[in-house]
């Protein structure tokens, strides 16, 4: 795994007793990754926080996505490398330092 990859992983829903299988981003390289959810619904995008990959960016092919769609940075979550399915592929490294730029001011403010 490598700074920006998109994989599948079981994303747990907000009441931790289900979870659906879905892309999510890995920011990082670590036993545990932080992760970001990847979802089709871009009218759900917030603006200026959530980043959306549409079919017409140059990144696009190489993220593995079918659709376009946004990283929703407001839904995080913390899970062990060891439950990934599997590597679907991986966005810009510009795109992920404005995914990492967000998530920084995001949590210094």
């Amino acid at each position: 795994m490598k700074f920006g990859d998109i994989f599948l992983i079981r994303f747990p829903l907000t009441a931790l007793i289900n979870s659906k299988l879905r892309p999510a981003l890995a920011p990082g390289r670590y036993g545990d990754v932080l992760i970001a959810l990847i979802s089709s619904r871009t009218y759900q995008a917030i603006p200026g926080f959530d980043e959306i990959i549409d079919s017409s960016d140059a990144d696009f092919n190489s993220s593995g996505l079918k659709i376009s769609s946004v990283i929703r940075l407001a839904r995080l979550a913390t899970v062990s490398s060891s439950i990934i399915n599997a590597r679907l592929g991986s966005i810009s490294n510009d795109r992920l330092m404005g995914i990492k730029q967000h998530l920084d001011h995001w949590l210094q403010s």
